[in-house]
């Protein structure tokens, strides 16, 4: 049995993407960012004025990860989860970076005013956390620390042994 699907989750900013295909990397396993996919195929329904930010078409983005998602072997790294399937995914992590990182980290993405204040707002409130803990089963939901480049490296090693583990106990 081939693990279907790890979602990497969080607030922008917190090391999704570092993470997610560093992973694929050592696994072999497809990463994907929704965002970036949204992007290239154009998986919009409109645009939020208010954040300077595409609104994303989720129905859209569920169609094009349906295929990949069945095969399995997947990393999906995206901030939210609430529209994604619960069948697809064995484990969830959800990364978590204190304000004074992540402020930086967003400012220096060119986020202000109140896409910035509203992001670490989201992470003060763990907002991204409590939603997954409501989209799926709470034993398969993971906070990691992701502060540091050590931070990094601890969560790579503990997430490839969580996976080794679950190879060994489904096959």
């Amino acid at each position: 049995v081939l693990l279907s699907g790890v979602l990497a989750l969080g607030t922008p900013g917190v090391g999704k993407t570092t993470l997610g295909k560093e992973l694929a990397s050592r696994t072999g396993m497809t990463y994907i960012n929704v965002g970036d996919m949204a992007k290239e195929g154009e998986l919009y329904e409109g645009f939020d004025e208010e954040y300077d930010c595409p609104i994303l078409d989720e129905d859209r983005v569920i169609d094009e990860l349906e295929d990949k998602m069945s095969e399995g072997g997947v990393i999906v790294d995206y901030h939210g989860c609430d529209f994604f399937p619960e069948r697809w995914f064995h484990i969830v992590f959800v990364l978590r970076t204190e304000n004074s990182f992540l402020y930086d980290r967003l400012e220096s993405r060119g986020y202000k005013g109140k896409k910035l204040q509203d992001n670490i707002q989201c992470e003060i409130f763990q907002t991204l956390y409590e939603e997954a803990v409501l989209s799926y089963r709470e034993e398969i939901v993971h906070q990691l620390p992701s502060n540091t480049p050590e931070d990094l490296e601890r969560n790579l090693d503990q997430i490839m042994q969580w996976i080794e583990q679950w190879m060994k106990d489904n096959n």
